[in-house]
């Protein structure tokens, strides 16, 4: 998955809000950690705002 694919599906995510999006967007993230690292998940967490929104802390294991 590239990462503009990952915003474009944690976009999805964040507009609809809610428990189940939470763990749609943490299997997103997921995915990304395993392609992409660690970096680039705490990357989207501070440039989405996922921390207020989901509570997901860059630096955090999923």
């Amino acid at each position: 998955m590239t990462l503009e694919r990952a915003r474009q599906l944690l976009g999805t995510q964040i507009s609809f809000g809610g428990g189940y999006n939470r763990n749609g967007a943490r299997l997103i993230l997921a995915e990304v950690a395993k392609e992409h690292g660690q970096e680039a998940v705490d990357a989207l967490i501070r440039e989405l705002g996922l921390d207020q929104l989901f509570g997901f802390l860059p630096g955090q294991p999923l």
